[in-house]
């Protein structure tokens, strides 16, 4: 019986140390609610658009071009296997892209009805916003983007960036219409 009460004396002993040298358990900070979207630069601007519209960034792969299209659809791509229509994003709004063809990027929207790439300026990876800095407003003055636009975030560092609806995009009757009359 020596052996258990000595073993649970220098247990106990142990345990009362620890304690003595443990830190408070830190106090709860109230957290911030963040929003989250994938941003992209095109006419000078940036934009943001909501996580799951786009399904994947790449660089300008090479296409074909086809015959009897709208000027704005640039082509074909063969992206792991499948057939990817090229838009050019700018265009498509009555204005040219901005940056080197090295620095566009091909943002992929795929649901159950359409799978295209559009080529926009630049990506800018995943950006992280207050949910407070919202402002639903977003008026610029490329007119033909409004009605694609849901509002803004404005944040100190990182200035305005502009929430791009992808849905808004390709519920336009014109973008589903790429074939010229």
């Amino acid at each position: 019986m020596t052996d258990q009460n000595t073993a649970f004396r220098a247990l106990a002993s142990l345990a009362s140390r620890c304690r003595s040298f443990a830190r408070d358990l830190p106090a709860q900070e109230e957290t911030q609610q963040q929003w989250s979207g994938l941003g992209f630069g095109l006419l000078g601007k940036n934009f943001i658009v909501p996580m799951g519209q786009v399904s994947e960034v790449l660089e300008v792969p090479s296409y074909t071009k086809l015959p009897g299209v709208k000027p704005w659809v640039k082509g074909v791509s063969n992206v792991r296997g499948r057939l990817l229509p090229l838009m050019d994003l700018a265009s498509y709004l009555g204005y040219r892209l901005t940056s080197p063809v090295k620095r566009q990027r091909i943002l992929i929207l795929e649901n159950q009805e359409l799978y295209c790439g559009l080529i926009v300026d630049h990506s800018y990876g995943i950006q992280h916003f207050l949910a407070e800095n919202y402002q639903p407003e977003a008026v610029i003055d490329e007119e033909t983007l409004n009605p694609l636009l849901l509002g803004n975030y404005l944040d100190t560092n990182k200035g305005k960036w502009f929430v791009f609806s992808m849905v808004n995009l390709i519920q336009t009757p014109d973008f589903l219409s790429a074939a010229k009359l």
